[in-house]
């Protein structure tokens, strides 16, 4: 009979036959020296393997082979099992397609480099703060939401919001489909009431539309009862329209005073981000001194087109990814970290 035994040394397998485990146990047996040798010792344990090996072979010959299936204890679950080397195959399949698909749209839409894919959510969100000198008074004493211009992680991702409404471009919803671009809308009323299917479109495609109020006022002029209206009243227009009241708030011109703050809270926000950087058709522009990307900025833009700007929506994402790719950066969904 052979057995197959796995060198200890060299890590290779083995095969040997019985006789010669025989040979092994009777060379130590035969050593006349008063101390046994480490590598006779050795060659007992190994031999030990070897024997309970024939053992087993043996045992599951003579039971048809079910000892290679070894089964649990009554009420123990069952053992794991890998999965089949065809299930890798398609989900490595999947992805291939996946990245083709990218490269195509990308391709498609005018793009040299392929965005970079987002990472995961975070499965614990970062604790998010009011920045230092966007605070009002009471801020924590009352809780109220916080003004922010970045997200704090350490990733090199940014997260684009766009705002008001203006523009209704169905090639914009294609083209950020297609790239599998994630952003926020925030939407003032007066300017989407005219087509609220197309923010509909939108949300179908997994886009969270937010409050930027009813009017697009400047809101520290306004009384707290005003504001209180503005920002309560797109909370009803949104839930009525798009079946939820957000949580998320921007300030039109990102302009706010204690008032604002205290209203948006008892209408049920909770976060009120501004921006870090903006994107035009044809620049940027910076908040920051050094005038540059950082991990966790946000990025504001307008639903504008050719009216307003010198070129068109699919115009400013193409600068806005050139840019963001260029550098490292990915686009991830503001809201996975709220």
């Amino acid at each position: 009979m052979r057995v197959v035994v796995q060198d200890e040394k060299s890590g290779f397998v083995r095969t040997l036959k019985s006789s010669r485990i025989s040979r092994v146990s009777r060379a130590c047996r035969v050593t006349r020296a008063r101390r046994v040798s480490g590598a006779c010792r050795a060659s007992r344990i190994r031999a030990g393997i070897a024997v309970l090996a024939v053992a087993a072979v043996a045992s599951g010959c003579a039971q048809g082979g079910e000892a290679a299936r070894v089964h649990p204890a009554p009420g123990q679950p069952p053992g794991l099992q890998a999965p089949p080397a065809r299930a890798l195959d398609a989900y490595a399949g999947r992805l291939r397609a996946a990245h083709a698909a990218r490269v195509a749209a990308a391709r498609r839409w005018g793009l040299a480099r392929v965005p970079l894919t987002p990472p995961s959510p975070p499965a614990r969100k970062p604790r998010i703060t009011a920045r230092d000198g966007f605070e009002v008074a009471g801020q924590e004493e009352q809780d109220l939401p916080p003004v922010f211009t970045t997200i704090p992680t350490k990733k090199k991702i940014v997260f684009l919001t766009v705002d008001d409404g203006a523009e209704k471009d169905p090639t914009f919803l294609r083209m950020m489909s297609e790239l599998k671009i994630p952003y926020t809308a925030f939407l003032s009323d007066y300017l989407i009431k005219d087509d609220y299917g197309f923010f509909r479109k939108m949300q179908r495609n997994g886009v969270v539309l937010n409050n930027h109020t009813l009017h697009h006022p400047y809101l520290p002029g306004l009384s707290y009862e005003e504001q209180k209206r503005e920002i309560c009243g797109m909370q009803d227009v949104i839930e009525r329209q798009y079946g939820r009241r957000p949580t998320v708030f921007r300030p039109p011109y990102g302009n706010y005073n204690h008032d604002t703050l205290v209203a948006a809270k008892a209408c049920g926000i909770k976060y009120a981000p501004i921006w870090d950087e903006e994107v035009f058709v044809d620049h940027w522009e910076y908040r920051e001194s050094d005038q540059d990307l950082h991990p966790g900025d946000i990025v504001l833009t307008h639903f504008r087109g050719r009216s307003e700007w010198h070129g068109t929506m699919p115009d400013m994402i193409r600068r806005f990814l050139r840019k963001v790719t260029d550098k490292g950066y990915t686009v991830a969904r503001l809201e996975d970290y709220l």
